[in-house]
């Protein structure tokens, strides 16, 4: 039936081959189940009133994960990608949107979906096509970097490597605290493991780590499984606000992520996968980015943030995945997930802050392809880079970068050769500024 149904003969692969690759790509990625919750509560933090409740995330992470990649396997059969919560637009709605601009969880929740029912509506028309290709290639990587950057500071401070400080704002922390320096071999060792090509590295330096906190006393553990947790956010969330004026940046903030970065996952994977044709077209990418479209509209309605496709989905494919089986199995792992809450609340941050810093690492690798031979590319990509982290807001830096960019263009004449989207963005982020 499997078989029949995914052709397996037609894509060159076989069930086992694509069990491994979707186990493959399960570890790579299994690391979102405790770092979404973790992020979105504000565990770290302590208990601040307005962050999201750690246990109805964690249920909604692994239900609309599981969900998503179910999706993905039996709409977007031939595309072997695992998807879930994504990084990067979940430090942003936690530390942005409700710590930052004081909204409720389900006025962010609404944010997230409004996003993704916009998402949903530019996959079905031509306009997926012509924002892929009129936003600049460096801009692009410029802004994923940034991510980097801006989830990095998160990362450092969470392990404790860095704290406040009155004058210089930031200042080194106390290096002589045990969990501190296990936090930072932790983060050694999950780069040890990449480099020696070992699956899941992520998620062995997270338990490894932690066994060794709770082992010496340096953590408490509150055990391994019981019951899921109650999904809290079930269908709970405010469109009113979401729909706000003052609400607007958040929207396209969270929309020009999530497209962008599944564009580039997708095209990635397919580069991998064999699926670009002679003419550089990737074939079958419009039931991906419908897959994934639904799946934010559909995780947003369970409790949690923006769902995207995950670009770890490339070790799967190197591993043989080529049809939707292999994001079968990924949904059916995580799914068996779904009873390991007190695990996810025994794990100390900064073990989580390790692999937060680690993921940011990823992100930061996009400045190699960013076209620094042209100050005019280049340097609105680095006031992304450098304002995400500076002023703690992903949207501030897509903003600057995009007002910079046009204001460049225009003081060098090129303003006939630029694209009509970029003039849009740059408005709407003035705009945005003048509102604010």
């Amino acid at each position: 039936m499997l078989d029949k149904y995914f052709e397996y003969k037609k894509h060159k692969t076989d069930f086992r081959t694509e069990v491994i690759a979707g186990v493959t790509t399960f570890l790579t990625m299994a690391y979102i189940m405790f770092l979404n919750p973790f992020i979105l509560s504000g565990e770290f933090a302590g208990p601040e009133k307005g962050f999201f409740d750690f246990g109805a995330v964690f249920t909604a992470t692994i239900l609309a994960t599981a969900l998503a990649c179910f999706i993905m396997a039996f709409y977007g059969k031939t595309w072997p990608i695992g998807l879930a919560p994504g990084m990067g637009i979940n430090a942003f709605v936690a530390f942005g949107v409700v710590a930052g601009m004081g909204y409720t969880p389900q006025a962010a929740l609404g944010a997230v979906l409004v996003a993704g029912i916009l998402f949903l509506i530019i996959s079905l028309t031509p306009l997926r096509a012509w924002l892929i290709n009129s936003i600049p290639k460096s801009l692009k990587l410029g802004i994923g970097a940034g991510i980097g950057l801006f989830l990095a500071i998160i990362g450092l401070e969470i392990m404790g490597v860095v704290g406040d400080h009155p004058v210089t704002l930031v200042t080194l922390g106390d290096l002589k605290n045990p969990l501190v320096l296990l936090g930072c071999l932790a983060f050694v060792a999950m780069v040890v493991l990449e480099k020696l090509k070992i699956k899941g590295n992520i998620i062995i330096g997270i338990i490894a780590f932690s066994i060794i906190a709770w082992v010496t006393g340096l953590a408490k553990f509150n055990g391994v499984v019981s019951s899921p947790p109650p999904m809290t956010y079930l269908f709970d969330f405010d469109l009113k606000a979401a729909l706000s004026a003052s609400m607007s940046t958040v929207v396209f903030t969270l929309l020009f992520i999530d497209f962008f970065d599944t564009a580039g996952t997708l095209t990635s994977v397919a580069n991998v996968a064999g699926k670009v044709d002679s003419k550089g077209r990737v074939t079958d990418i419009n039931k991906a980015m419908m897959s994934d479209s639904v799946a934010t509209v559909a995780g947003a309605m369970m409790g949690t943030t923006t769902v995207t496709s995950y670009v770890e989905s490339g070790a799967g494919v190197k591993a043989g995945g080529r049809t939707g089986m292999t994001s079968l199995v990924i949904g059916i792992l995580f799914l068996s997930c779904l009873f390991f809450s007190p695990l996810a609340t025994s794990l100390p941050k900064e073990i989580d802050g390790a692999a937060l810093l680690y993921v940011a690492v990823l992100f930061v690798r996009n400045i190699t392809d960013i076209e620094w031979n042209d100050i005019a590319e280049s340097a609105p990509s680095i006031v992304a880079m450098i304002t995400m982290p500076l002023t703690y807001s992903i949207s501030n830096g897509i903003a600057l970068a995009f007002i910079s960019y046009a204001l460049i263009k225009i003081f060098t004449g090129k303003i006939s050769k630029t694209s009509p989207a970029i003039w849009l963005i740059a408005i709407l982020s003035v705009v945005s500024f003048l509102v604010a």
